[in-house]
């Protein structure tokens, strides 16, 4: 069979499962998993790789300080473009955002398996950063789009599960690849995870761009001021964070980028009130839903990362695993393994008790696991330290699908990217600024005392001050408030569904109780 007459069956295949997903009582799901797969093809990397830098510096000839931006640069790269990128999707679609970011990720992850030295590497992991941030805030859109207000919960729940599982799935798989072939064979192993989410996003994914306002080029008035603004912001916020544990709060350079974040942010408010179309409209800033969910949202992942970076350095300089890595890595596991397990559940028992309920029991959670890793020590085995995983994995899982929804369900249709781009930059700005201040707290602690236990004292009062913003986590939960619920779709869902025809509404009786509400 000739090449052509392959290409063409393989698209006959195609339009059959789009058409047939289109035809499904059941489409939202299947834009749900499509868009998933691209997630999880993109984030799937991530942890692995980070195992991986003593061999990349090793293989390319370059100190470990410099390959550490592997991992640095993307997450810069993230927080800086996240804005923009919500905001294009928003106007030009989310569907076409998302197919671009899939063949932009596809060309990233190439150049990085075959880069010759360590500035291509960078460069394409930058790349792999911007398009990571594409992806992320369209697929998200696209679900959102899809799900009426009150089953996005549902829906995030499994977002959250693939946003932890992910990584765990690239651990499990890549470090045999690793060991065995070496660290470019994560990248060619990637290449055709996204390019069958492609091929899958082309055929189920909304033909109607989720979003798209059908601004005309020439009646088209982009934010350029504020675009540049919130970068810069968030550029020189996250650089600061990244000098910190080295140089201390107190130096120049970090002061200066601190400083010079605020000034920015100054600068994008400003530029926000005279814009015709806002990268990020300030009036979303004066809606309780938003506002608190999205503290609680980015202090609790300020706790949990923060934990999941210190806790490996606990188990191996504290309970004796500091060659073992194979049993440092297998101990840390219950984390992320519960918060995958409970991330979906959690969204079907949003419906049933409401957001609000689930967002404090689960903050309140990760605030205790943060006092449980303060208690362990050897004294109490390395019991407390898996308790307190098991802890931290319950809290966000209970919480992220919780907090999530009842964001995203303060925004319009038209601002669904915004919504998602929003709320992925402030969770990376909580979980860099986690994973910093905690490491930047243990040092200052740790300074000038070797002792065994000067050391877990140093841990000890690192997860304190995690529990203590944590709190913010807590209190930002409280003041939520869960979504009202109707058994009538939203309009927005119906026309994203083009369902309209299928089934007649039944609305709910107005005289009976709203399930879930707490207020």
């Amino acid at each position: 069979m000739t090449p052509d007459a392959n290409v063409s069956r393989l698209r006959s295949r195609m339009d059959s499962l789009g058409a047939h997903a289109r035809r499904s009582p059941r489409y939202q799901w299947w834009v749900l998993w499509v868009s998933l797969s691209g997630l999880l093809a993109t984030n799937l990397l991530f942890t692995v790789f980070v195992v991986a830098l003593p061999e990349v510096s090793k293989g390319l000839h370059a100190s470990f300080g410099a390959t550490t931006w592997v991992v640095t640069g993307p997450l810069l790269a993230y927080g800086v473009v996240a804005p923009l990128v919500g905001k294009a999707g928003d106007l030009f679609g989310h569907r076409r955002l998302f197919m671009a970011g899939i063949m932009a990720e596809t060309v990233a992850a190439a150049l990085s398996a075959l880069a010759p030295n360590i500035g291509v590497l960078i460069a394409a992991r930058i790349l792999g950063g911007m398009v990571g941030a594409s992806i992320g805030a369209a697929s998200m859109a696209l679900v959102l789009s899809v799900f009426d207000h009150g089953d996005r919960v549902k829906a995030l729940g499994f977002w959250s599960l693939v946003g932890a599982g992910g990584p765990v799935i690239g651990v499990a798989l890549g470090g045999p690849v690793i060991q065995a072939f070496g660290w470019r064979w994560m990248f060619f192993l990637q290449v055709p995870l996204l390019l069958i989410s492609a091929v899958l996003a082309m055929a189920v994914l909304p033909q109607r761009a989720a979003g798209r306002r059908h601004v005309r080029w020439e009646e088209l008035d982009l934010d350029w001021a504020g675009a540049l603004s919130i970068a810069s912001c968030v550029a020189a916020f996250l650089l600061a964070l990244t000098f910190l544990p080295t140089y201390g709060l107190s130096s120049p350079l970090v002061a200066g980028l601190l400083a010079a974040s605020v000034v920015c942010g100054v600068v994008f408010r400003a530029a926000e009130r005279r814009a015709s179309e806002p990268i990020f409209p300030l009036s979303y800033l004066r809606k309780r839903n938003f506002v608190f969910p999205v503290v609680a949202q980015s202090t609790a992942n300020f706790a949990y990362l923060g934990g999941f970076f210190l806790t490996p350095l606990l188990l191996e300089y504290s309970f004796g695993y500091l060659h073992n890595q194979s049993v440092v890595g297998f101990l840390s596991l219950p984390r992320p393994i519960v918060f995958s397990t409970i991330a979906p559940f959690a969204g079907y028992l949003a419906v049933r008790v409401g957001e609000r309920t689930l967002a404090v029991v689960g903050t309140t959670a990760v605030v205790l696991s943060m006092g449980v890793f303060a208690l362990a020590g050897h004294s109490t085995g390395i019991a407390l330290v898996e308790i307190a995983l098991a802890l931290s994995g319950m809290g966000l899982g209970l919480a992220s699908p919780s907090l999530s929804a009842t964001a995203s369900n303060e925004f319009a249709p038209e601002d669904l990217g915004t919504a998602a781009a929003s709320q992925q930059l402030m969770n990376q700005l909580g979980t860099v600024a986690g994973i910093q201040v905690m490491e930047t707290v243990y040092d200052a602690v740790l300074r000038g005392h070797h002792v065994a236990g000067d050391r877990l004292h140093a841990f000890h009062v690192a997860y304190l001050v995690g529990g203590a913003v944590a709190l913010l986590g807590v209190a930002g939960a409280v003041m939520s408030r869960s979504t009202p619920r109707n058994l009538a779709p939203s309009v927005e869902a119906l026309e994203a569904l083009d369902v309209t025809e299928r089934q007649p509404v039944v609305l709910r009786d107005p005289a009976q109780p709203r399930p879930g509400s707490d207020r």
